[in-house]
């Protein structure tokens, strides 16, 4: 993708040792620019690299260096904060009812219930679910490890309700393929459009899931570990959320000692 729709078009036509690093500098400056996300930048940028080491250690002719090589990646930071709000996922619970995709509620559903990536959750199996331990097993996560999503009641409701077609092992099968859906990007962008939530992407589920969890006060750590972060600092990104949380803790705490110490004089 990267190749096709941004090396190409630049680069396509340009003789390898006309390629100098200034001219690449720029280019990846422009992309910066552009409206890409940072990340997808340096994607072009580590793939474009990519291709001129692969040409240095096979012997490609007129490949003399790497135009990538002294070149400064710039800091990434793709953090986005859009949380839904209750009204908010009623509307969005609304408009899925009516998506001609008919196992988008749940899809949906099933993403807010457990904070689990869309890539994960389109391809679980029915051997991975244990209903009696409230389980789902996903065998690699993007940590590259095994992990456990607890199973909420309100999850397991949509789950058991779910149609099995034969031997088919996934959850959520696209009923033309009995496969995994390789995308649900349209039903996905119907439904947002209809709830009036243009600018919710599907993976914002994930981050409201969270928010959910920490405004009832399940603390940063509990949150990190249903998730499958790797780090605590990957859950710090939602600290801010918990001050209502936490302001409601000193609030009940207060009222508690039933003291007013600003008379204490």
């Amino acid at each position: 993708m990267y190749v096709r729709r941004h090396i190409v078009p630049r680069w396509g036509k340009v003789r390898l040792t006309d390629i100098r690093q200034q001219d690449v500098a720029v280019w990846l400056a422009e992309k910066a620019t552009s409206g890409l996300a940072p990340a997808t930048v340096e994607k072009i940028r580590v793939t474009f690299g990519r291709s001129f080491s692969l040409a240095l250690t096979w012997g490609t002719p007129g490949v003399t260096r790497n135009p990538i090589v002294g070149i400064r990646r710039p800091p990434i930071n793709n953090a986005r904060e859009r949380f839904l709000t209750v009204e908010e996922a009623r509307r969005l619970q609304r408009a899925v009812v009516d998506s001609r995709n008919t196992l988008l509620p749940s899809i949906v559903g099933l993403l807010l219930l457990t904070g689990a990536r869309v890539s994960a959750l389109l391809k679980a199996e029915w051997a991975h679910i244990d209903l009696d331990r409230r389980a789902w097993l996903i065998p690699t996560s993007k940590t590259g490890k095994s992990r456990h999503v607890p199973l909420s009641q309100a999850a397991i409701d949509i789950i058991v309700q779910l149609h099995r077609v034969g031997r088919c092992p996934y959850l959520l099968p696209n009923p033309d393929t009995l496969k995994p859906f390789t995308t649900i990007k349209h039903a996905w962008q119907k439904a947002r459009r209809d709830a009036g939530l243009d600018d919710l992407r599907i993976h914002d589920l994930r981050h409201s899931a969270a928010s959910f969890m920490i405004n009832s006060g399940v603390d940063l750590f509990a949150v990190g570990k249903v998730l499958g972060h790797a780090s605590y600092q990957s859950t710090q990104r939602y600290s801010h959320l918990a001050n209502d949380t936490l302001l409601a803790a000193v609030e009940a705490g207060a009222s508690k000692q039933s003291i007013d110490w600003a008379q204490a004089k």
